[in-house]
């Protein structure tokens, strides 16, 4: 999610931000981005979501100084982190923005940007400090997940397939994967017979991830094969023995 700084004065309203739309806009604050490695902007292009949180913050006779971690979670599943410094010591009543690649860096800035000793002063160290973004089970693929999901859920042929909700939350998904999850196909006593269980994963906008568990086979009268889909492994397990025993 975005949280919005209450010392920043070019703040949109709230709103639901993409991932681009956050980091151009972080970008096009700082002072300093042109010395961002573009090797570190490039991983950041067509990242799935994104998190903000306020790391620390410093404010001493009206002046203030305050580092925020922005962490964007990529498509590989891995996750990336720019770190904001944003203080008021160079006078002047608008902040200025600084943005670092490493903690280190923004740590050295910080101390070069002392506050003035009289009047009141207070630290907030990992003040609002929320959760981070999760990381992935699976690298994903991006691109058709909605249509991916369309085409898993029609092809379904189980009376207690999943239902509406969940089809409502995969329209929005961003990315997918397809894992064989029982190994090569199994095979019963009736010759031909085949089992296969597959996993779909679905990596959601906000990072979290929902599976689907499709399992084909050709446990039906003329042999034809059969799809069907199910909310969870154990359910869709319990369907391939039950199909089994049918048959045997």
């Amino acid at each position: 999610m975005s949280v919005r700084y209450e010392t920043a004065a070019d703040e949109p309203p709230e709103s639901v931000e993409t991932p681009e739309e956050h980091l151009a806009r972080l970008l096009g604050r700082a002072l300093n981005s042109f010395e961002l490695p573009d090797t570190t902007v490039r991983r950041l292009d067509g990242a799935l979501a994104h998190a903000s949180s306020l790391h620390s913050a410093h404010h001493s006779a009206g002046r203030h100084r305050e580092t925020y971690r922005h962490t964007w979670l990529l498509a590989d599943g891995s996750a990336l982190t720019l770190w904001e410094l944003v203080h008021t010591t160079a006078g002047g009543r608008e902040p200025h923005h600084e943005v670092y690649a490493d903690e280190e860096e923004v740590r050295a800035a910080t101390a070069r940007l002392p506050l003035p000793l009289d009047g009141p002063e207070f630290e907030l160290p990992m003040l609002v400090q929320l959760a981070p973004i999760p990381t992935p089970r699976h690298s994903y693929v991006r691109g058709g997940t909605a249509d991916h999901a369309r085409r898993l859920l029609r092809r379904a042929e189980n009376p207690d397939q999943p239902g509406t909700d969940v089809a409502a939350i995969l329209a929005a998904a961003s990315a997918y994967r397809i894992t064989q999850a029982f190994g090569r196909p199994g095979r019963a006593n009736r010759a031909g017979l085949c089992f296969a269980l597959y996993e779909h994963a679905f990596l959601l906008g906000d990072g979290e991830e929902i599976s689907l568990w499709e399992v084909e086979h050709t446990a039906t009268p003329d042999g034809r094969h059969m799809c069907e889909v199910y909310v969870s492994e154990d359910c869709a397990r319990r369907a391939m023995e039950h199909r089994a025993a049918q048959v045997s």
